[in-house]
């Protein structure tokens, strides 16, 4: 199945170089994410590049937010990534719920020439009517549902066609069975499956996300978010990537074992995701 790896960096220039790692790699997907100028620090911009992982201290951090500082600077992101890649390559962006639906839409609207597979999370998704304002303003695809729990969490956003991509994943939304009725429920209306794969959903998660997958009509993307050697080693597995794909294991069952032993020698150290504010101090998404 066609997955999506993670190109994030401090500066412009240095993005493009993450994009071309992952392009050598055989990656046909990439989601772009920069920091931004004049900020102290950027969600989804990570020190570790090929194993990212947000959640960075026992106490969550705290960053400055600028809403319109982000407006003004992610287009011109994209124009380079593409001026420099080409048409071929698929591109992505993740907003993390930061917009109201207007900006989302002045947002996605000012990302069409650059033609991105998805712009994803770009309002807080309990508000399912944002999205039908946000729909009318940009014809960039939208994707959503990483932190959704059951098919209730987004019918509307399905039926309504609100949404392109449906981010659900296997670990939060009730198990397979209850993720295959979001995705039959998705086939229905043109919906595709992007499923969530971030770093904390384990190898366990990651094979039972790609046998349904593989199952379904409506298949999107996959997110791959790699994981390290060490949790690799403690979660033995079948599933391999080779040029731009995420291969199912041919093992009996899900194909992945645990080794209790190897475990037991990397105790829980707590890390949460940090916090943002606005200039003036306020609480903010991320």
């Amino acid at each position: 199945m066609t997955v999506y790896g993670h190109a994030n960096a401090e500066t412009v220039d240095e993005v493009l170089e993450e994009v071309a790692r992952y392009r050598d790699l055989g990656y046909k997907a990439v989601r772009v994410q920069t920091a931004v100028p004049g900020l102290d620090a950027t969600y989804g911009v990570s020190k570790d590049k090929m194993f990212y992982e947000p959640a960075d201290a026992a106490l969550p951090s705290e960053s400055a937010w600028s809403t319109e500082r982000y407006l003004d600077f992610v287009p011109s992101v994209f124009a380079r990534v593409r001026e420099e890649f080409g048409p071929d390559l698929k591109l992505l962006h993740d907003v993390h719920h930061r917009l109201t639906p207007i900006e989302a839409g002045r947002l996605g609207h000012a990302l069409e020439p650059y033609a991105l597979t998805w712009m994803e999370d770009p309002v807080p998704a309990e508000l399912q009517e944002g999205f039908r304002l946000l729909r009318t303003h940009t014809r960039t695809p939208i994707a959503v549902g990483e932190v959704f729990n059951s098919i209730w969490d987004c019918h509307t956003l399905i039926t309504e066609q609100l949404i392109d991509y449906i981010r659900a994943t296997v670990v939060h939304a009730g198990g397979i069975t209850h993720l295959r009725r979001i995705f039959d429920l998705a086939a229905l209306y043109h919906v595709r499956s992007g499923s969530h794969g971030a770093t904390d959903l384990s190898p366990v998660c990651m094979s039972a996300a790609l046998h349904l997958d593989v199952s379904i009509p409506n298949f999107g993307l996959q997110e791959y978010m790699r994981h390290t050697p060490e949790t690799d080693e403690v979660f033995p597995h079948g599933y391999w990537f080779e040029d731009g794909y995420l291969h199912p294991s041919e093992e009996p069952g899900l194909g992945v074992d645990i080794d209790e032993e190897l475990a037991a020698r990397y105790p829980y150290q707590p890390a949460y995701l940090p916090v943002s504010r606005l200039m003036d101090g306020t609480v903010h998404n991320w």
